[in-house]
């Protein structure tokens, strides 16, 4: 756009139309004359025709112009010019051309009566040629040609400027001068109000201007701006505003609210919509209408869909009853509430005969297709008591249910269940074995349906066919099968049977008779109790040997091999009155069997994976939630089973859930559930912020104090102590394998086969003659020499976690090769205590070391004792002494030998403190000699602040003065 336009010679006023910047002031043999334009008006113009004097310079000179802010200037002439060849006898020196000339001040500096022209430093902006010059004179007048000319020039940045006009030899009239800058209008586009800008300082700039939203509109992704050219003209619109929600366009630019009844969700082009049924907006501008009364949305229904209802009772119910099952079956409710989502839900209770109390059902109920979320109007239900009265209340919900404060409508039905047959016997247990014979026992069925009046028990030689098993029964729940085979494997099943029949068989376990070599081997370690309690006799010692032999498994056990997995499977005796007993899974014939029976299937729809933590020996571990019906939304950790896996490995892996469902307890990682029907297969835990122990340690060294260090291993203790009680032996108790969470509960994983290590760089493993991969730093001596894995090898690693513990994250026997680890124990070296570890910590840690496993501590006294020095801090204050010069080559690893360090780096990454590198070099604590006078005061100085950190410090300078008095001269 043009805003300042022409003037003549004499015009200054300045209006909002074309407008003068200037007049015209000083001129040297021009003449200011009365003369006409091309249409023959008259006007007053400047003149100049010299021809006839040679070396002409005439100049013309404008007042003062203000620039006004803009960087470029825009200058239109009008003026005529004599053709040199129509003047008779015109010199050589004729021209048909002038200059024009700018010079930029920030004052008035230019008066009449001055040479001003001639003294400042006037820039030139261009020679001007007419295109058209004229010859012919009337009587009235000259007959002129009039050219138009514009030239521009910048970039400005002064308060204004001067324009020169030089002729320097021509026959010219000046008629009009016109000085203008340009600009883009201020412009609504887009729904956004864009200013007046100046163009830039050159023809071909581009001039970013901002938007700013009309009202009720906002941005959209970018900011919106648009692009003034160097013609004033805007361009290259990006991005854009867009009406609110509750606003509609109107007119193009103009967001106009939505008017009562009517609303607008989203921000956008979009215009007002009626409110959809059974809802209403009261005011302008919604941006949703709210249901009316009894009306509701669902958590997925979109604001332009229908308010509903909840649904009308289910109808017409009827049950088929046959022994301890029933089928329901009903018609659909009359009124849906509008929506196509209904589902039905079973509440299940049991109840008294006489009906004056009911309780839910047992949880061992089973509902097919599902209890919850039903899609048919049918279901079965089974696994009920006999004769017991059941009432079943059907409810039908849909999407908005749970926005009615009504409960859900619902219709009940009472049953009386049928005799039936008892419920399948769940497992056995062998309590002791001979040559020839084996004793089993087993619990009661959980539904007997009745007196159960006997049991069956059927065996038969696993390498010969199911058909020659053999027969035998019993009045009670434990039966010895006599007439074996020695070293042989048998497959057992039992079933139990009432006046209504038989129940079913139990799942198919292996039970082996011992060789004659086992049998010595095992009255040879007893014999010592047999002297101890004659009374008891021998026969009552060796029962307490139970062995299992696990059918799914293809390899050959050793004798050792053996040994430890009967204690691992069926020790007995060690648990109180009722206390649960761990069950080892490959027990089971089909191990799909026992993740049936320990591990509760998860729907895969309530499961949310998040992100990433980690990956396992199976695949990826995951951070995610799980929201269970009925239950909050919880963070749990998901273990997954890459694709492409064979049917072992998925055996494998579901294993470890097996074991850990057996298990309740706080410092025990929780199972939360499996998901074996849909892929990928998933174990489901509870999440633990903190992660590993042992690195979470490293993150955070020198930052707790004792107590809180003692919390956590008392934690780690009672786990232990409880998996203990159930006969449960870890193998692979290390801090890499404890989680700590957001409040700083530590608790035991780890219950898969990734205990069986493989060999790297972060976890060396040892293989053992016996076969299998051992921990070797954290494991028992008679562990790593006979595979004798009990409770008493996992109070040997507690010991170790202890020294992880108050070491912060410090690797076991630090860089020692697992074979001096071996030697070094072999010969009673022991780790020594970690800097500023209490004596009585160590104490116990030497307890748990003892070579003998009889005399080291049970888990039981383990957490009895940390709990007394938890009542009582005070037996903690005496700190264990690390001699200076240590005579062991073991204890050597503790303290860093200081002759061996050339420099203060070297020593500062010996002790693991490189981070603090520059505060002492900075600080002047240049050499040993300087750092060995250093005092708390100046660790604090140079920014050591960390309590734990100044102790290890001081700690390890101390042990630098020790050893210089000892060798003044090598440290010299």
């Amino acid at each position: 756009m043009i805003l300042c336009t022409d003037t003549t010679a004499s015009s200054l006023m300045i209006t909002n139309q074309p407008c003068a910047l200037f007049s015209l002031l000083l001129f040297l043999q021009w003449e200011e004359v009365s003369g006409y334009d091309e249409n023959l008006n008259t006007i007053r113009t400047y003149q100049v025709c010299n021809v006839f004097d040679p070396s002409q310079n005439n100049w013309l000179l404008t007042t003062f112009i203000d620039r006004r802010g803009a960087q470029r200037i825009y200058v239109e002439i009008r003026f005529t010019v004599r053709d040199c060849s129509s003047i008779p006898n015109v010199p050589g020196s004729c021209k048909e051309t002038f200059n024009l000339y700018y010079y930029e001040t920030d004052a008035v500096i230019a008066t009449k009566g001055t040479a001003f022209w001639m003294e400042a430093p006037y820039l030139k902006v261009d020679t001007i040629a007419a295109d058209e010059s004229f010859s012919q004179v009337d009587f009235g007048g000259r007959l002129m040609k009039v050219n138009t000319e514009v030239r521009s020039f910048g970039p400005l940045s002064k308060n204004g400027f001067y324009l020169a006009f030089q002729d320097y030899g021509a026959c010219m009239s000046l008629l009009s001068v016109r000085v203008f800058y340009k600009k883009c209008p201020s412009v609504v586009q887009n729904f956004a109000i864009f200013p007046e800008t100046m163009t830039g300082a050159e023809s071909t700039s581009l001039v970013i201007a901002r938007g700013i939203c009309i009202p009720n509109s906002e941005e959209v992704d970018v900011p919106i701006k648009l692009y003034c050219n160097g013609d004033g003209e805007w361009m290259v619109p990006i991005g854009s505003c867009t009406c609110k929600a509750g606003f509609e366009p109107d007119n193009g630019n103009v967001c106009r609210a939505c008017p009562p009844g009517t609303f607008k969700s989203t921000q956008g082009p979009g215009l007002c919509l009626q409110c959809p049924p059974n809802s209403r907006s009261t005011a302008e501008a919604a941006t949703i209408c709210v249901c009316r009364n009894g009306y509701y949305r669902g958590d997925a229904d979109q604001p332009d869909e229908p308010c509903t209802s909840v649904p009308s009772s289910p109808r017409n119910v009827i049950s088929i009853v046959n022994e301890t099952s029933v089928i329901l079956e009903w018609h659909s409710p009359r009124e849906t509430g509008g929506r196509g989502d209904v589902v039905y839900n079973i509440v299940c209770k049991k109840c008294r005969a006489d009906r004056r109390s009911c309780s839910h059902c047992d949880d061992n109920v089973d509902f097919v297709p599902r209890q919850l979320g039903l899609t048919d109007t049918r279901v079965f239900i089974s696994n009920l008591w006999a004769h017991t009265l059941y009432s079943f209340e059907i409810q039908a919900v849909n999407g908005v249910s749970n926005k009615s404060p009504y409960p859900a409508q619902h219709v009940s039905i009472d049953i009386t269940t049928n005799q039936a047959a008892p419920s399948i016997v769940p497992i056995m247990h062998q309590i002791s074995s001979t040559m020839n014979s084996f004793t089993l026992s087993w619990p009661q069925p959980e539904q007997p349906n009745g007196i159960i009046l006997d049991y069956e028990l059927r065996y038969y030689e696993k390498d010969h066919a199911e058909i020659n098993s053999t027969i035998l029964r019993s009045q009670t729940n434990t039966a010895r099968v006599e007439g074996l085979r020695p070293g042989t494997v048998y497959v057992v099943q039992v079933r139990a049977r009432t006046v209504a029949g038989f129940g079913k068989d139990s799942s198919k376990m292996c039970f082996q008779t011992l060789t004659d070599d086992d049998f010595k081997s095992e009255l040879r370690e007893q014999l010592p109790l047999i002297a101890g309690s004659a009374a008891a006799g021998v026969v009552f010692i060796v029962s307490l040997v139970a062995i299992a032999i696990v059918c799914s498994r293809k390899r050959a056990y050793t004798k050792e091999a053996v040994y430890s997995d009967k204690l691992q499977h069926y020790s007995t005796g060690r648990g109180s009155p009722g206390m649960k007993i761990y069950i080892d899974p490959f027990t089971y014939e089909d191990p799909n069997e026992a993740v049936r029976e320990f591990a509760k299937e998860i729907d895969v729809s309530t499961v949310k994976i998040e992100e990433v933590i980690g990956a396992g020996e199976f695949g990826e571990v995951y951070k995610g939630r799980l929201k269970l019906p009925g239950k909050r939304e919880i963070y749990v950790a998901i273990k997954t089973l890459k694709a492409g896996y064979v049917e072992k490995q998925r055996r494998d892996f579901l294993s470890e859930a097996s074991i850990m469902g057996q298990f309740d307890h706080p410092n025990i990682i929780r199972l939360e559930g499996v998901v074996t029907k849909s892929r990928p297969v998933m174990i489901v835990t509870e999440f633990m912020e903190n992660g590993a122990l042992d690195s979470f340690l490293r993150q955070n060294d020198g930052q707790f104090t004792v107590i809180q260090l003692v919390g956590m291993m008392r934690g780690i203790s009672a786990g232990m102590k409880y998996l203990s009680e159930m006969n449960y032996v870890h193998r692979d108790l290390a801090a890499r394998n404890i989680l700590v969470n957001s409040n700083l509960v530590c608790k035991v994983s780890d219950f898969g086969l990734s205990r069986y290590l493989q060999d790297d760089t972060s976890d060396p493993s040892y293989t053992s003659s016996l076969g299998g991969k051992i921990p070797v730093r954290w494991t028992a001596p008679e562990a790593i020499a006979y595979r004798k894995f009990t409770s008493a090898s996992d109070v040997w690693s507690y010991g170790i976690v202890m020294w992880e513990v108050m070491s912060f994250g410090e690797r076991p026997y630090w860089d020692m090769s697992n074979q001096d680890v071996i030697n070094a124990i072999e010969q009673d070296y022991r780790l020594p205590p970690p800097m500023d570890c209490p004596s009585a910590l160590h104490q116990l840690m030497l307890d748990c070391w003892q070579k003998d496993r009889n005399v080291r501590p049970r888990f039981t006294d383990i957490v009895s004792t940390l709990d007394k020095m938890i009542r009582n801090p005070t037996s903690l204050k005496a700190i264990a002494n690390i001699p200076a010069v240590p005579s062991q080559p073991l204890l050597d690893r503790s303290i860093p030998d200081f002759n061996t360090f050339s420099s203060v780096e070297d020593w500062l990454a010996a002790i693991k403190m490189s981070q603090y590198r520059d505060n002492f070099l900075n600080s002047g604590f240049t050499s040993l000699q300087l750092v060995a006078q250093m005092t708390s005061e100046d660790l604090l100085r140079i920014g050591v602040t960390l309590a734990g950190h100044q102790k290890k410090i001081l700690s390890n300078i101390q042990s630098m003065r020790v050893q210089m008095s000892q060798s003044p001269t090598t440290m010299a």
